[in-house]
């Protein structure tokens, strides 16, 4: 059956992952309705990226959208801070919602989004894509086979380079009120894995978390990157800068981002080293149900990217690390190691998946919009999982 879909916020994943492929890879089965943000350009923009009639709708009114598309299904991509507005707008109008993580950035916007769920009896979807990651999902197969017994432990490291880190810093995360910080924007991927594969709820979290690296820790800073005299000599200015003209050398980004900024201000190429109230060094210790525990570290700083788990049951010790293509070890195959007391080890060796994040976009896409298969593995996130993410 034909479903409607409307993209609240055009950003860039609500392009890339949201309205190119429901234009071109699911059009037999959605119908993308309209396009709204609040700023013009940018809607019109990724309008006519995946729209050469350009007969797309675009709006700056959301109700109007609404009221014009009458959509199935709502596609929240805004700003962190502003997903809970569009997903209970959404509900009351009587849609269900697909939204991007976080779900949303703080407890009272998390009980706003369960009232307006309930009242309306209407269904939201949050897309934690890293549930479909194939290294992800085997992780869960070999917990879930009792291999290494009851979960006891979990230890959790991050790490983003130095090339991913320090984007959150030139963008709109690098504050509080925007996105809560990397432990709401980004740890929540990591937050839900855990919560998805031990399957266990958190019940507290103790935190600790500093600027460290990047905020105002040079004198040899501007506003941003494009109108800064030391972008010669800086190793974190936003590259593509030909002179201080504004121009960037991507067309992409230009008609993205800095065109667009002229209607409402964002500048997309903030100095890494501007004054920011978010953490880049980060460490937890959190306890879930069944008294199982968790340490874990997220860094912002490091010279290479990726992660490394270990949990520890009753029969033995599950280990497995991924890294960035940008990595050292980026070709080193994937493997999930079990360790048992008998001093036994076994190896699992996990193909490298192509795609976006893992390969768990294009899979989650499907599940998005193609019939849901069999869920054994309760992949599917809703607002619960949302709020403990």
């Amino acid at each position: 059956m034909m479903k409607k879909y409307v993209l609240c916020g055009a950003s860039g994943r609500g392009y890339k992952m949201y309205a190119e492929n429901i234009v071109h890879d699911y059009a037999d089965i959605a119908v993308l309705a309209g396009i709204f943000d609040i700023n013009p350009m940018r809607a019109e923009f990724v309008r006519d990226c995946v729209d050469d009639s350009k007969t797309i709708p675009v709006y700056t009114d959301f109700d109007q959208m609404i009221k014009d598309t009458s959509p199935d299904t709502v596609i929240v991509t805004t700003m962190d801070s502003f997903h809970h507005e569009y997903v209970v707008r959404s509900l009351d109008c009587g849609c269900d919602v697909i939204c991007e993580k976080p779900m949303t950035i703080d407890a009272e916007k998390t009980r706003e989004i369960f009232e307006a769920e309930k009242r309306n009896n209407r269904k939201i979807i949050v897309t934690f894509n890293c549930r479909f990651m194939p290294f992800a999902k085997r992780i869960k197969e070999i917990i879930r086979s009792g291999a290494i017994g009851q979960v006891l432990s979990v230890d959790f490291e991050w790490l983003l380079d130095q090339h991913h880190g320090a984007d959150y810093f030139r963008r709109w995360h690098k504050f509080l009120k925007n996105g809560g910080g990397l432990l709401v924007t980004k740890a929540t991927h990591h937050f839900d894995l855990i919560n998805w594969w031990i399957e266990k709820e958190p019940v507290k979290v103790y935190a600790n978390g500093e600027l460290s690296f990047y905020g105002p820790k040079r004198e040899e800073r501007a506003e941003r990157c494009s109108k800064c005299p030391y972008r010669k000599s800086c190793e974190f200015v936003m590259s593509g800068f030909d002179d201080l003209n504004g121009v960037h050398s991507d067309d992409f980004l230009n008609k993205m981002y800095f065109e667009p900024e002229k209607i409402d201000g964002y500048m997309r190429d903030q100095c890494v080293f501007a004054p920011s109230d978010i953490y880049d060094n980060m460490s937890l210790s959190v306890r879930y149900t069944d008294g199982v525990l968790m340490t874990y570290s997220l860094n912002a700083y490091m010279p290479y990217e990726g992660w490394r788990v270990a949990i520890n049951g009753t029969k033995g010790r599950l280990e497995a690390q991924e890294f960035s293509d940008r990595a050292p070890d980026a070709d080193q195959p994937k493997k999930i190691t079990i360790y048992t007391p008998d001093n036994e080890k076994t190896v699992h060796y996990v193909p490298k998946a192509t795609g976006s994040h893992g390969g768990g976009d294009k899979v989650l896409l499907n599940w998005l919009f193609r019939e849901k298969p069999e869920d054994p593995l309760n992949q599917s996130a809703g607002s619960r999982e949302g709020a403990l993410s």
